[in-house]
């Protein structure tokens, strides 16, 4: 099945490959559902069927003007996992992924659902204030609309050296993942790249981590600069009832490819 149609009628495109147990991995901004090809290729070869998509407005899904809200998300979540007739499927959310199961935890509940794993995610609240000291300034968020309105294709560029730990000294990813990444980055919707902004720096999931009833692992890298550990990790660390959390010390954003064995490794202990 290459598409799923979502909420409003808006395909989402569907990659599911492999027999065994379903795990769902759901990706971060402003990629798609490829970005997993270490875990994907990694869970197929230890005998998991896995499922990756396209959320809308990125990648081959459909790129409406509207409806980048994480009450819609969850939706097109809930939609994937019904059209597949998932049952006892384990959630893995990356980044804004992440709110995308607590949303839909929220908004559908866990009766799909074996387990969920938390990746870099920004469950828990990016945005700062007086009860969130820990967070991130709105100017931050506004500032990054700004530089995708004037140069979206800068922006991914220098956005993903951040991403990925690049500096001066240190280089824990190849050229080549960086010209992945940019290559998966510009095919979103430039509306959806800006919407989702707002979607993830500014929606706050504290309440629904509630809604996780099942087991659940935290992954967070200590050096993260794009989603901060305490106002997300380490906060559902500590709202998510029974949570287990595993602190990448040092590590940047984008674990997935900075430390793939790694991650891979504690994820398949996770599942297992």
């Amino acid at each position: 099945m290459a598409f799923v149609e979502g909420k409003n009628g808006v395909m989402l495109h569907v990659k599911d490959v492999g027999e065994g147990r379903p795990v769902l991995l759901i990706h971060g901004w402003p990629l798609t559902g490829d970005m997993f090809e270490y875990q994907s290729l990694a869970l197929i070869e230890a005998g998991y069927r896995v499922i990756t998509y396209d959320r809308r407005g990125f990648g081959q899904s459909g790129h409406p003007a509207v409806g980048y809200d994480y009450d819609t998300f969850a939706d097109d979540l809930a939609a994937v996992i019904e059209a597949l007739d998932l049952q006892g499927v384990s959630l893995v959310g990356f980044s804004m992924g992440g709110g995308e199961i607590a949303r839909y935890l929220t908004r559908h509940g866990p009766g799909r659902v074996a387990k969920a794993a938390l990746v870099a995610s920004v469950a828990g609240y990016l945005l700062k204030g007086p009860d969130n000291p820990d967070g991130v300034d709105a100017s931050v968020f506004e500032d990054m609309k700004a530089q995708i309105r004037k140069d979206r294709f800068a922006f991914l560029q220098s956005f993903a050296k951040t991403f990925y730990g690049v500096g001066f000294v240190t280089s824990p990813v190849s050229q080549g993942v960086l010209d992945w990444s940019f290559v998966l980055g510009v095919m979103a919707s430039p509306k959806a790249t800006i919407d989702c902004v707002d979607a993830f720096g500014k929606t706050d999931f504290r309440p629904d981590f509630r809604s996780f009833t099942v087991p659940t692992l935290v992954i967070h890298g200590t050096g993260d600069k794009t989603v901060p550990i305490d106002p997300t990790g380490r906060a559902a660390a500590r709202g998510i009832s029974g949570a287990e959390l595993i602190e990448y010390e040092g590590e940047p954003h984008g674990l997935f490819a900075t430390v793939p064995e790694r991650l891979n490794a504690d994820l398949l202990k996770f599942l297992g």
